[in-house]
């Protein structure tokens, strides 16, 4: 469990990098983003530019869910969301959305590349 807590936070780090980092982008052709609420309606709502990273909001959440849940928490359930990350979060040039706007993020971010080699840790480390 404690494994699954410390792949949530990595997550959740690499997540917020990535909604910055998209934001940068966003601006710089669009002009600034006014307010929080603002790029906080783009990211929920808008079936564009931001579009691509709900799958990982989403997948925090139901890690969240395991987490914070009263009930015991099965190995199984812990390696279905670790299956799961592995899955999600894995770059490619060519793959779905998700996977190509998380390979441009760590070409052009090399936090982002450093934060992702700490996610593909936590993901391959065995069982604790």
């Amino acid at each position: 469990m404690q494994r699954l807590r410390q792949l949530r936070l990595a997550i959740l780090r690499i997540h917020k990098a990535l909604l910055e980092s998209e934001r940068g982008i966003y601006e710089e052709f669009h002009g600034p983003i006014r307010s929080n609420t603002e790029f906080f309606k783009l990211v929920i709502e808008d079936d564009g530019w931001f579009s691509w990273l709900r799958p990982i909001s989403q997948f925090v959440v139901q890690i969240d869910d395991v987490v914070l849940s009263k009930k015991p928490v099965s190995m199984e359930q812990v390696d279905e969301l670790f299956n799961r990350a592995r899955v999600l979060m894995q770059p490619s040039e060519f793959g779905t959305e998700l996977e190509k706007g998380y390979f441009r993020a760590i070409q052009r971010d090399p936090e982002i590349a450093l934060m992702h080699a700490e996610v593909s840790r936590l993901m391959a480390a065995p069982d604790a």
